[in-house]
């Protein structure tokens, strides 16, 4: 039987080479087909406590090391909390976005009301 591989993330490294994984999943309610999230929580082994709090990281179901511990971590998903950069923008491009963006609906407003006159 294959192991069970989990992702989620890092809630808890308070505990020496023990890490709490927050598992979320999405059910289908059976009656009224709404999308619920459901959420668990596993307590897995990180030998050289190299995962800290709001990592995520990859589980990997294994043989009973604790009363509470079947799961060891694989792999890190994401890095520490990190952002991606995107693109760097220049300060002037947002200001005329804004400029732009606050004009649109004035010009909307004089074009309905231009379209408003034609019909009467």
């Amino acid at each position: 039987m294959p192991k069970r591989v989990l992702t989620g993330v890092v809630v808890s490294d308070k505990s020496d080479k023990t890490v709490v994984v927050n598992v979320e999943r999405k059910l289908k309610h059976p009656l009224y087909g709404k999308i619920m999230r459901r959420s668990k929580k596993y307590h897995a082994h990180d030998e050289a406590n190299e995962y800290s709090e709001g990592e995520t990281v990859r589980i990997e179901e294994t043989k009973p090391i604790s009363k509470l511990k079947t799961w060891a971590v694989v792999d890190r998903v994401t890095g520490d909390k990190a952002t991606k950069v995107v693109g760097k923008i220049d300060i002037a491009e947002t200001d005329e976005v804004d400029l732009e963006a606050a004009r649109e609906p004035e010009a909307k407003a004089e074009d309905s009301a231009d379209a408003d006159k034609e019909k009467a």
